[in-house]
Parts: structure tokens; C-alpha cells; sequence
């Protein structure tokens, strides 16, 4: 693990400036040192706060410095994001619906990191004791749900797994109209945060 400490050069809660050269070198302007793709992943990982600007046009690339570190990590055999996951993904580019995904994604993973700092919390309460099935019928019940949100939240595009029966075949229908399918999409999102609330008082 790469030791950020001495790579921040700033106190905590401020955000970090890093400046990305032609070269593709990363400098950290607090700590007026170069950083790489893995201290940057740790300072994430610390929830230090930084933001990368392009050196020559001052633009914010953040967004696609962030994504060039997913890629080390997947590349390196960090495999986090699935095939399945990622094809739908690609789909929502250019989509009517693609507006409606960041949103539905940050709202999903907030709810799974707050379940995971509380199950955290209380294994740590327990200690060494053996018999956590419980937590572990609750990480089902995690990746069910989010399984479910998937589901819901795209209707039209996914597919089912090799290991799932085919969905029956439905008889066929007129197309609804795109203010139906948005209004769905509302409801299905609405159930999906019902669902989410219900498990987070668990």
C-alpha cells in the first residue's frame, strides 16, 4: 500500500490540487511533489479530497483520471465491476435515460457503503466471535437487492444470466409512449428506494 501522508501536503478536509503535464506526470501542488495513478487510489481510498486539472488548459479532468485508475485496478486483476454490469453501462451512452443513471448509481452505492460501515461496526462489537451467519445472510440480502435495483431500473435492456430461467415470452405489445416509460421508470425507482430504506433499518 502506497503511503499518501507525505503525499497530501494538506490539512484534512481541504481539497487537494493536482495538476496533470503533457508528459502525463501528476503533481500534487500542496505537497509540491509528483504522484502517480496508486497514490491517487489511496487518497481516494483516505477520502482525501482532490481535484486534477489539465496543466496547459487548466480544464477539470478529474472524471477521466478517476476512470483511468478503475482501469489499473480491473487491468490488474482487481476485477469489481462485472461483464454484465458493464455492457449495461455502455448502453445507457447516448440513451434517453442516461440523464436519470449517475444519480440512481450514487444513491445505490451510498446505501451499500452505509450497510457495510454498519455491519463493520457491528462485527467489531463482536469481536472474534465465531458464527457470523447472520452478516452473511445480510451481504446476500445486499447483493440481492442490488440485483433488484438493476433490474428495475433497466427493464428494457437486461438480460437474463445463464444461471436464471428464461422469462417466460409475454404476448407482444404496442411500444409505450416516452413519457410512459419515464413515469415506469419513476415508479420503479420509488420501489427501489421503499426497498432500500426498509433493509437500511434492519
Amino acid at each position: 500500500m502506497v503511503d499518501v501522508q507525505d503525499k497530501t501536503g494538506t490539512p484534512e478536509g481541504e481539497r487537494v490540487v493536482i495538476k496533470k503535464y503533457a508528459n502525463r506526470r501528476l503533481y500534487n501542488t500542496a505537497s509540491s511533489s509528483y504522484v502517480t495513478l496508486e497514490h491517487l487510489s489511496e487518497m481516494v481510498k483516505q477520502n482525501v479530497d482532490f481535484v486534477v486539472y489539465d496543466a496547459k488548459t487548466n480544464d477539470d479532468i478529474t472524471r477521466s483520471v478517476l476512470t483511468q485508475i478503475i482501469f489499473e485496478e480491473e487491468s490488474q486483476g482487481q476485477s469489481l465491476l462485472p461483464i454484465q454490469f458493464l455492457r449495461q453501462l455502455i448502453g445507457f451512452y447516448g440513451n434517453s435515460l442516461q440523464s436519470f443513471l449517475p444519480s440512481y448509481l450514487e444513491l445505490s452505492l451510498a446505501s451499500f457503503t452505509q450497510q457495510q460501515e454498519r455491519m463493520r461496526s457491528q462485527i467489531g462489537g463482536l469481536g472474534t466471535t465465531p458464527g457470523l451467519g447472520p452478516f452473511d445472510d445480510q451481504v446476500r440480502q445486499n447483493l440481492a437487492l442490488f440485483d433488484r435495483a438493476m433490474k428495475m431500473f433497466s427493464p428494457f435492456a437486461y438480460a437474463a444470466r445463464p444461471e436464471e430461467p428464461p422469462a417466460p415470452k409475454a404476448e407482444p405489445a404496442a411500444a409505450p409512449a416516452a413519457e410512459d416509460a419515464l413515469a415506469d421508470l419513476r415508479k420503479r425507482m420509488e420501489e427501489m428506494q421503499a426497498q432500500i430504506e426498509k433493509l437500511a433499518k434492519r
